[in-house]
């Protein structure tokens, strides 16, 4: 959230490689073909557990074709159940029956975060507004499909929330009723059914729910092998090229979404700005973004990754609210729609920090860092990658977990912002799926013994940390896959873990909310120890310690540029921002103060590059654009890894060294 609050919580998901994939495919005869695959096949092929037997007999109750409910539910839930748990927007089952009255009710929420977001230290907003609940009388149809599934089933809607078979039911049945209100026959051909499809969505314009049945569609023509959750067994989906009936969309009779979004025409973007509006006759006094003139004035380095902390209805309220404070775009859960609030151009309020704000871009999530819901929807996780892939290429932005970030990894720009940092999204956000959909995924680079760097990798879905979720650590969170691993100071179970001094002066907590003690699927670390099948990391100053077996991996070794201090340096300052130096502001502008952050590189200690950088800070601290000014240094920073988040250290300060390779004496 742009600094506002956070939460999701767990479940347990299977990925297989790309090469058992194909070995599966290849053992029961399914590798992809470019013909239809006639319904009474498809049946047989999708044999091989509970959950394929489940879509098999669904689809033959409700006469929906087999590839068809196939493709639905992998979009939504990649054919898992999450033991039970909702999705973020209240989805449940392999078909994301939605229940919003039902999930929401009770919602208990917690503040993860107090800073102000926009991050100026001499122009504070001192924002602090919870998302607000949307009331049930507010709550939109695709957040309540589940009742309706419930009448066209007989079923409970316990039922159809909590027994996998019931759900996959509750899903054919709900497409078989869409069929029929288009007027369409329950035809075998998976081409007629591209309506139906683009209602299951539900959207309430023509570009989103077109977009959603493309994806569903190009599901299908990829074709799809997994081994689904709660010992669901493997199912597979043939690939099969088809020509679906699109003619179907305008029986739908949706609106069309405000055109003017910078996105990639597929997608479907909707346009619905933040207002910049002056609150006042103080020059100073406005909302709730900066315009600026990006990247011709100011290079994009960045884009974070925010979760929302509410549903999407009233996200949107809030960042139209030109009191509040904004990001550039939002993606819904359900069916990946994404609208654009704030042009790329300009420097939105998101991060916290201002020389991050003022470099990046930010994108909200719907969704909870551990309550509220715990899963995001395949739909999300596509859309999303799909928007970052062209922002990255438009802006000439890296795709790593240096310049791909999420709102945990931003860092506190002084000592006195730290605590109140965020969280979002939290270790529930699959960075390696993500990855994966970013055609960036993580791979290693060098033999352990010699690389010197690792890249944090564990198995997303069974990487459960005992995080809870609650006030104490007596409120477990629900058993959940992670992005995330927890250090420790020694290499043995019982040791505490590692301290932020920046958070507090005691070891961090198993909290889900508390970064303290961790590091996050993608990110690189320098190795500090070894000892049997744990591996220590340069963390915060500091040995961070972990399980790390050779028969079983978390990590990915690699080769790279690491930062040691320069030899005669006894202690390293670090800092949470690259702000130009004093002699670089002209008349008129106050110099930003370089601060250091109560952490330092000491001798010894290696940390990964992340890239250089010159020092800059935008000026924009009155409503008239013409008064923005950007100040250029000659100070040069190179960015660090340093713990959880990602920091800076000048330049003059400290030297590249590979990875492979000693640090120089002194260094």
């Amino acid at each position: 959230m742009p600094d506002v609050s956070a939460r999701p919580g767990r479940t347990h998901r299977r990925r297989i490689s790309a090469h058992a994939r194909f070995a599966l495919m290849t053992a029961v005869g399914l590798l992809p073909t470019l013909a239809v695959v006639p319904q009474a096949q498809a049946a047989d092929q999708a044999t091989g557990g509970a959950r394929a037997t489940g879509f098999a007999a669904a689809a033959a109750e409700y006469k929906v074709p087999l590839q068809v409910l196939l493709g639905v539910s992998y979009l939504e839930s990649r054919w898992d159940t999450h033991n039970g748990a909702p999705s973020t927007d209240a989805g449940y089952g392999p078909m994301h029956l939605t229940d919003a009255r039902g999930a929401l009710n009770g919602l208990h929420q917690q503040s993860d975060g107090t800073g102000d977001p926009r991050g100026k230290d001499d122009t504070p907003l001192n924002i602090h507004m919870p998302p607000t609940p949307t009331p049930a009388s507010q709550i939109p149809t695709r957040l309540q499909t589940v009742d309706e599934a419930a009448r066209l089933t007989g079923a409970t809607s316990q039922q159809l929330k909590s027994d996998p078979s019931t759900n996959i039911r509750g899903g054919a049945a709900l497409l078989a009723a869409h069929q029929a209100a288009l007027g369409e026959p329950a035809s075998t051909d998976p081409a007629a059914w591209y309506g139906a499809v683009a209602r299951y969505s539900g959207a309430d314009d023509d570009a989103t729910a077109r977009q959603f049945a493309d994806q569903v569609f190009e599901v299908i023509a990829e074709g799809e092998a997994r081994l689904t959750d709660a010992d669901g067994g493997p199912v597979t989906l043939p690939a099969a090229r088809i020509a679906p009936r699109t003619d179907q969309l305008a029986k739908l009779h949706l609106r069309h979404a405000q055109s003017g979004a910078d996105c990639p025409p597929s997608l479907g973007c909707e346009w619905i700005p933040a207002p910049y509006q002056q609150l006042s006759d103080a020059p100073g006094d406005y909302g709730n973004h900066d315009l600026s003139n990006r990247p011709f004035n100011q290079k994009i380095d960045y884009i974070v990754i925010h979760d929302t902390e509410t549903l999407y209805e009233p996200t949107l309220s809030l960042v139209q609210d030109p009191t509040y404070v904004s990001w550039h775009y939002t993606v819904r859960s359900a069916d990946g729609h994404i609208a654009n609030h704030v042009n790329p151009k300009d420097a939105a309020w998101h991060a916290g920090n201002w020389y991050v704000n003022a470099k990046s871009i930010g994108i909200e999530h719907e969704g909870f860092l551990a309550q509220g819901g715990q899963w995001y929807t395949e739909a999300m996780y596509r859309n999303s990658a799909k928007l970052v892939r062209y922002l990255a290429g438009k802006y000439g932005i890296p795709l790593d977990r240096a310049h791909i970030v999420g709102h945990d990894n931003v860092p506190g720009s002084t000592p006195a912002s730290i605590p109140g940092m965020h969280q979002d999204p939290g270790p529930y956000w699959d960075w390696g799926h993500y990855f994966d959909l970013l055609g960036h995924p993580f791979t290693g680079s060098g033999p352990a013994a010699t690389a010197g760097l690792v890249t944090i990798a564990p198995d997303y879905e069974t990487n459960a940390e005992p995080y809870y979720c609650g006030d104490t650590p007596a409120d477990l969170c629900p058993v959940h896959g992670s992005a995330s691993i927890t250090l420790r100071t020694a290499p043995h179970d019982d040791a505490p873990l590692v301290t932020d001094i920046g958070i507090r002066p005691t070891p961090g907590t198993w909290s889900v909310y508390d970064h303290a003690a961790r590091v996050s699927t993608g990110q690189q670390y320098v190795i500090a120890d070894r000892d049997g099948d744990w591996t220590a990391i340069w963390y915060l100053g500091q040995k961070g310690w972990f399980r790390n077996p050779a028969a079983k991996p978390v990590t990915l070794t690699e080769y790279g540029l690491t930062v040691v201090t320069r030899p005669g340096r006894t202690s390293v300052p670090v800092y949470g921002r690259a702000y130009p130096e004093a002699s670089a502001y002209p008349t008129g502008i106050n110099p930003q103060a370089i601060t250091p952050l109560p952490y330092t590189l000491q001798p010894g200690q290696r940390y990964s590059f992340g890239g250089a950088v010159h020092g800059e800070y935008y000026f924009s601290n009155t409503f008239d654009q013409a008064n923005h000014t950007v100040v250029r240094g000659t100070n040069v920073y190179y960015q660090i890894q340093f713990g959880q988040r990602f920091m800076f250290v000048n330049a003059d300060d400290v030297q590249l060294v590979p990875s492979w390779a000693p640090a120089p004496t002194g260094g």
